[in-house]
């Protein structure tokens, strides 16, 4: 037996927001692996949902911290060099746009919201390689969610496709900069799971339903296969992958025009 040891790794776990999350699912694969680990979630509205889940799972820390904002991006950093000596480990999961802009086409996004979904769903993740980066002094591992609407058409996703579709071309970059400082950044691109944030998505029962019938498994998947992909990432057992996008959607990603036989 060759399991997967994480003890003594210091992990951060960005954007929680519930403990049925896929970020939730995450963590509690990196704490049974023995590693350290502190959460954020984004404001007080959600602490009820994630303070009680951090307790539980052993966290050591848990605070609100919009990673978006400078301000609190430097606070939270602050709090981490006090409490550890480095990091390890940073997972990824956060994706956002105005409600008005996901819910119209494409064509007809805002300026503003645009900017809104760019700034949250991908240039949080190249400032949170650049703060943790000095806390990488002995290499390390980030990891961040994507989904199939960067690369195919994704009915109702409209302006977070273009945002994802930045997100996966951001770890590729991110990967050739950080390498040669020993730290990887990869990406998981996640089929449809039923959680808070995919609630947001117009129609997503055909979605799954979409998944089900064309998937070559015939199914959709769950947090935990999620959460088992990540800890085999952000583990030494992946130590030669870097600005990979890991598909974990029953093979979804594979599927063509499919025809059911006569």
């Amino acid at each position: 037996m060759e399991p997967i040891n994480l003890m003594g790794r210091k992990a951060l776990v960005v954007g929680i927001a519930n403990e049925k999350s896929l970020a939730a699912a995450v963590a509690r694969h990196l704490r049974a692996a023995g590693a350290d680990l502190a959460f954020t979630y984004r404001s007080e509205r959600t602490r009820p949902h994630v303070e009680p889940f951090a307790k539980e799972i052993g966290a050591e820390f848990c605070m609100a911290c919009d990673i978006a904002d400078p301000k609190q991006m430097k606070k939270l950093f602050k709090r981490l060099k006090k409490r550890w000596n480095g990091i390890d480990i940073i997972f990824h999961a956060i994706g956002a746009a105005p409600k008005e802009d996901l819910k119209g086409k494409l064509i007809n996004c805002s300026a503003a919201g645009f900017t809104q979904a760019m700034d949250t769903s991908v240039f949080s993740f190249i400032r949170l390689a650049r703060m943790s980066e000095p806390m990488m002094s002995n290499g390390g591992s980030l990891l961040t969610l994507t989904f199939y609407g960067a690369d195919r058409v994704v009915d109702h996703y409209n302006v977070m496709g273009p945002a994802k579709a930045a997100l996966q071309t951001s770890v590729q970059y991110l990967a050739h900069e950080l390498g040669p400082n020993g730290i990887r950044v990869n990406a998981i691109s996640a089929g449809p799971v039923k959680t808070r944030a995919s609630s947001g998505i117009v129609h997503f029962d055909k979605l799954i339903h979409e998944v089900e019938t064309k998937a070559p498994l015939r199914r959709t998947i769950e947090a935990d296969e999620v959460g088992r992909a990540a800890l085999f990432l952000l583990s030494d057992y992946a130590s030669g992958i870097t600005g990979e996008i890991m598909h974990v959607d029953a093979g979804h990603h594979i599927a063509g025009m499919i025809f059911d036989d006569d």
